[in-house]
């Protein structure tokens, strides 16, 4: 395993480090997926994107903390929720969605916030340009009350029930709300027999029991969806409901007015749930027995060209889990109809009874985070975990070992010094980016420091030959230099490769050496530098090659 552990008294590139290693890369092998990690500490308005070195490639400043997910869109600007003030103080408020070039300055804000309803936890870019939210909506006691709610489940602040809308950002701080679902629309209930929604639960599994209670107990903050995830195949949404433990699907073919109804939508359904699945004792098809995810977050289908894709992939925190407290990463195979419904027998729960597949490193590495967390699915089969409470994202290969493992340094007041830990370095969840992703094209991807303050010298490389991409292209190019650590020089060699630019930076990112049109091999002289890391970029018609040189 290439290990970033760094014991006492170990002499790198003629510095001494004393201490043990506290956060940054703590593993890569070359099994890992070659790409670029995208991360929101929660405490802190940094938004960071690193490579598998864990070097910083770009970084992200907002005035305000996370609420709480980040992405990058094709064309390499950064989307985010952002927390601000409001009479909603649930956790995972946020309220505001940003998005900011490639330069870090903002190009779109709006503030989904008002005394009726309010953003959280996460958003979802779509293919179109516009994107879904999911916010909580303030409903009274009165229209709780009449809607067929207990009295006694009710508390002061009322019921916050949850929409979900599409929006089309308009100019610099404005929105158009183009689509819009509301499970207000679609409840059960069999407490109130003068209410229209009132009927058996048990035979309506496409509606929402507005009395359940889960283990939570009451509150304004009923149902908890902590993620939405979008299937542009099935034009179909998927969230997840910590507190109901399950994740549903809803067809998002429907028209608004639709969406309020039980017909239409390519599935026919309206804005019915077509799929829920992890605790069917929720719609009384099941018992606690059957349980099967606690308090999960990060639902997701696998993407389209990756192993399992059109499978759902979900954290599954573990929190209340009767048989130990760990968390895992679970796929389950949904049953998906032609028709884009999905099967289910009379009387019966949706399948499946369990998971496909499923990932908890017992018994020697196994992880827990009570809340937040997530999971993704590399195109190489590995599968990417964030376990969020603790701020370390790890990477397992095919046969559950893990090939990528590194701790965020990032805590409230930002980044803290190698030999130190984050207080509250919490991460609410990642992405990890291709190198031939389309925002990449013409981006300059050229590793900086690690993100941690007083980083210790590393001769970590990254294993893929490609580097950095730039116009989308993927160099084919080999290149190697060596000796790495150097001395007194080093050499590079390269198969194939056409007259290029070669250039030395420092980790300060001054040029101790530059040379144009050169062929290889090339040698050259480091005799005079300061110990140290070094990057050497070699330019290409279609990109950039960086590799990081250790001198002695």
């Amino acid at each position: 395993m290439r290990s970033a552990l760094i014991s006492i008294g170990i002499a790198l590139s003629g510095h001494l480090v004393v201490g043990q290693q506290t956060v940054g890369l703590f593993a890569y092998e070359e099994g890992a997926y070659d790409g670029y990690t995208l991360f929101a500490p929660t405490g802190y308005e940094h938004t960071y994107l690193i490579d598998n070195c864990g070097m910083l490639i770009n970084e992200w400043i907002s005035p305000h903390t996370p609420g709480m997910s980040a992405y990058l869109l094709p064309d390499g600007d950064l989307l985010r929720a952002a927390r601000i003030s409001s009479t909603f103080n649930g956790g995972g408020s946020g309220g505001r969605i940003e998005r900011y070039g490639w330069d870090g300055e903002i190009e779109w804000h709006i503030n989904y916030s008002s005394g009726g309803y309010h953003q959280h936890h996460d958003i979802e870019p779509l293919p179109n340009g516009n994107l879904l939210v999911i916010a909580w909506e303030r409903r009274t006691i009165e229209e709780a009350v009449a809607a067929g709610r207990k009295p006694e489940l009710l508390t002061a602040t009322g019921l916050w029930p949850e929409h979900i809308v599409e929006v089309k950002p308009v100019g610099e701080d404005d929105f158009q709300v183009v689509w819009i679902w509301h499970l207000w629309d679609h409840l059960v209930q069999d407490f109130d027999s003068t209410r229209a929604n009132f009927g058996d639960v048990a035979a309506h599994p496409e509606l929402v029991d507005l009395n359940y209670v889960g283990p939570n107990g009451p509150g304004a903050d009923w149902i908890h969806l902590n993620s939405i995830n979008y299937n542009p195949v099935l034009d179909q949404i998927l969230v997840s409901s910590r507190h109901f433990n399950e994740i549903w699907i809803i067809d998002h073919s429907t028209t608004t007015e639709e969406a309020a109804g039980h017909s239409g939508g390519n599935s026919g359904k309206g804005g019915d749930l077509l799929y829920r699945w992890g605790n069917p004792e929720v719609y009384r098809r099941g018992t606690a027995e059957d349980r099967r995810l606690f308090g999960q977050h990060d639902a997701r289908w696998i993407e389209e060209g990756r192993p399992g894709a059109g499978h759902i992939m979900v954290y599954n925190n573990g929190f209340g889990r009767p048989t130990g407290t760990y968390s895992s990463v679970d796929v389950l195979v949904p049953p998906l109809v032609d028709n884009g419904t999905y099967a289910i027998e009379v009387d019966s729960a949706f399948g499946p009874d369990t998971a496909i597949w499923t990932y908890s490193g017992m018994p020697d590495n196994a992880f827990f985070s009570n809340r937040i967390s997530g999971g993704q699915r590399q195109p190489n089969g590995n599968t990417l975990v964030c376990v969020g409470t603790q701020g370390r994202f790890f990477e397992i290969d095919t046969a559950g070992q893990i090939v990528w493992d590194y701790q965020s340094p990032v805590g409230t007041n930002g980044p803290v010094p190698q030999g130190e830990t984050a207080v509250l370095d919490d991460v609410f969840k990642i992405e990890r980016y291709p190198p031939d992703f389309p925002g990449f094209a013409g981006r300059d991807l050229t590793p900086m420091e690690p993100v941690e303050l007083d980083p210790w010298p590393s001769d970590c490389m990254i294993f893929s030959d490609t580097i950095t991409i730039v116009n989308g292209v993927a160099t084919d190019r080999t290149f190697r230099v060596f000796p790495n650590p150097a001395a007194r020089s080093f050499r590079i060699t390269a198969i194939d490769a056409e007259r290029s630019d070669v250039q030395v930076r420092d980790l300060s990112g001054r040029i101790v050496f530059e040379v144009r049109e050169v062929e290889f091999p090339l040698d050259i002289s480091s005799v005079h530098w300061p110990a140290g890391v070094y990057l050497v970029g070699i330019t290409l018609p279609h990109g950039i090659r960086t590799f990081k040189l250790i001198k002695q």
